[in-house]
């Protein structure tokens, strides 16, 4: 008879066969998994691209119940939910998108045992309706993802994440996993904490990643070195900007460059356009995404060869990430970081500019409320469009900081700011049996829309403005002016999902407004001020290996040298000089100058080229043909 621990190791190998087709775990999985199905409260730290995501989703299909996994990014709880889905798993999500009848429905589905995984932000942890239902279904463990977002040491600080401990008093027997993939020993501490987390088994797989070859180069023609480097690794990767107007200048760059296997990608692009590139780059063998950060989490694509950073993130936990979707399958891959001292005090400046004093908060604050005329203790219910050209006159003061400050009060959930493109939103005040009471050219518009939009007149409906006025020979402005029209005149309410919209999620309170949310906005401009820095430091450094700087800041003290970094490599060229490293190609075979770069990737072409012509000058070496050198022998 199978002893209980061997009882459930093989439940849960036969599960990951059955569902995920593998046959083994990657790292810790195990382990991580066995624990929770023990019933202890676990810490799992899992560097990007070690699979946090199974150490929750499997043992929700091997326990009785429903597993309540919190996180704080609605697009990467939409995209897990369709992965479980494809792998015929029942997951649901509770979203503010959704309508209460839409609710009700996931709120029954779980309590009649027909969900396995609900995902929540953790706002939803103070809504009275989701505490009431909560109550009568039968959970089986909370997961907590991103869990580093407890920690007012990190830039991503939620403090809806401090609710947890409090909503965990319900469910005291109900044992809680945190994951994280960056966390310092300081975080670690603080979330085991702050999340009330009991006799926790805590797991912590190594940063180290041994196939990396972390490459940080001083360069001040980025372009030419990036098209070079793509012409001598042809594979996928990643290209991460800073900016939007980047991503798209460089791809533009390339493809005139008969570069063709290359697109930008932002937040600013369609749903649907997103979803087209990220199908595209996870099939293809060869294609590459010029993005900002808005892109790679949750995607999983283990053939990435290399991700380039056209200018450094802005912490190192970013830039670990980041790099840590390159290589996930164990082959060799590179990390390039390209940077230069006049970019580096650019990047200063934008910091400088991007943070208001407490004066400019105030002010910034105070027009905020004003423009949509709300009075201290008022919370109004409808969203508003958000112009921030309008703020921007109002208060003369640098969108850069309006952003800011716009990205604090939705973290700190007291606004709710859609920032980018989505669907427009339209609801009828106006039932089509009073159409008559409106004058015929209204009462037209208004069936038009009836007719195109169904459930106007009951709830609101989401569409797409250009699709709309396509389909029914419109022109798009003057259809949005007529909605607007009618909008003022109390027929309906319309959202333009092509502008900036805000929702206030708590009553107008200037004393906390100015008080305890100043003090933990300026902690947090500090904080980002800091991590900025150490990252500066980790960019400029020449002396230390670069993989042993990153392991030493998430709290490997002991770490080796890596041996195949660019200060490392440096190093080692020392020893045995570049000279003698072509030789070493050239006794393999004949080689172009492209195939000699590619070979010795860690150097920059002009100075494989400058040695090639001194090995040509010497003797050493001879052309083959007009463009392939062979050994002189």
């Amino acid at each position: 008879m199978l002893s209980p621990i061997n009882s459930n190791e093989k439940l849960i190998i036969d599960t990951l066969k059955n569902f995920w087709g593998y046959n083994d775990f990657r790292s810790s999985q195990k382990e991580i998994i066995l624990s929770i199905i023990s019933g202890k409260d676990t810490l799992a730290l899992l560097p990007t691209g070690g699979g946090k995501s199974l150490c929750y989703q499997l043992p929700a299909l091997v326990l009785e119940g429903v597993c309540l996994v919190i996180s704080p990014l609605l697009a990467l709880m939409k995209d897990q939910i369709l992965m479980l889905q494809s792998l015929g798993i029942e997951g649901e999500l509770l979203s503010s998108e959704l309508d209460e009848f839409e609710e009700e429905l996931v709120y029954n589905k779980c309590k009649d045992g027909l969900i396995q995984i609900l995902y929540v932000s953790p706002e939803r942890l103070q809504n009275p309706l989701f505490l009431k239902n909560i109550q009568d279904i039968q959970i089986s463990f909370i997961a907590v993802d991103e869990a580093h977002c407890i920690s007012e040491w990190g830039s991503d600080f939620r403090p809806s994440y401090q609710n947890i401990k409090q909503f965990r008093q319900e469910f005291k027997k109900v044992p809680c996993l945190a994951l994280t993939a960056t966390a310092t020993n300081k975080v670690v501490n603080e979330i085991s904490d702050k999340l009330g987390l009991h006799e926790t088994k805590i797991f912590r797989q190594s940063f180290r990643r041994d196939n990396l070859n972390v490459i940080v180069e001083n360069i001040s023609d980025k372009y030419n070195r990036i098209l070079q480097f793509l012409n001598q690794n042809p594979a996928s990767g990643i290209i991460y900007s800073r900016t939007r107007k980047e991503a798209e200048a460089l791809t533009d760059f390339l493809k005139n460059n008969n570069f063709p296997n290359v697109d930008f990608y932002h937040a600013g692009l369609p749903a649907t356009e997103k979803e087209r590139l990220q199908k595209k780059w996870i099939s293809g063998r060869f294609h590459v995404l010029v993005s900002t950060n808005a892109f790679g989490m949750g995607i999983d694509k283990d053939n990435v060869k290399f991700v380039i950073h056209l200018s450094p993130s802005s912490t190192i936990e970013n830039y670990y990430q980041e790099i840590g979707r390159a290589g996930r399958n164990g082959d060799e891959a590179i990390a390039l970081l390209l940077w230069n001292n006049q970019e580096l005090a650019h990047i200063d400046d934008i910091f400088r500019n991007q943070i208001p004093s407490k004066t400019e908060y105030q002010k910034i604050l105070t027009y905020l409320y004003s423009i949509f005329q709300i009075g201290d203790n008022d919370l109004p219910e409808k969203t508003f469009s958000l112009e921030i050209q309008k703020l921007n006159n109002l208060t003369k003061l640098s969108k850069a900081k309006i952003r800011n400050i716009l990205s604090f009060l939705h973290n700190q959930e007291l606004i709710y700011h859609k920032s980018s493109a989505s669907a427009s939103t339209i609801q009828s005040f106006v039932k089509p049996e009073e159409l008559e009471q409106l004058s015929p050219s209204d009462a037209y518009f208004l069936e038009l829309l009836f007719r195109n939009l169904p459930g106007l007149a009951i709830q609101k409906v989401y569409f797409s403005d250009a699709a709309f006025c396509s389909k029914n020979n419109f022109d798009i402005q003057t259809f949005k002016v007529k909605l607007k029209q009618m909008q003022k005149a109390g027929y309906l309410e319309y959202l333009d999902g092509g502008q900036q919209a805000i929702k206030f999620l708590k009553p107008r309170n200037d004393r906390h407004l100015f008080g305890e949310y100043w003090r933990l906005f300026h902690h947090i401009q500090q904080n980002k001020l800091r991590k900025w820095e150490e990252n500066k430091f980790y960019v400029r450094d020449t002396d230390f290996c670069k993989m042993k700087l990153i392991l030493s800041y998430f709290g490997e003290a002991d770490a080796e040298n890596c041996g195949k970094c660019s200060v490392c490599r440096k190093r080692t060229a020392s020893k045995r000089n570049l000279s003698s490293e072509i030789i070493l190609q050239l006794e393999k075979k004949p080689m172009t100058l492209d195939e000699m770069c590619a070979a010795l990737h860690f150097y920059q072409r002009e100075t494989v080229s400058e040695t090639i012509i001194f090995l040509l000058d010497i003797g050493k070496v001879k052309m083959f043909n007009y463009k392939t050198y062979m050994l002189n022998q």
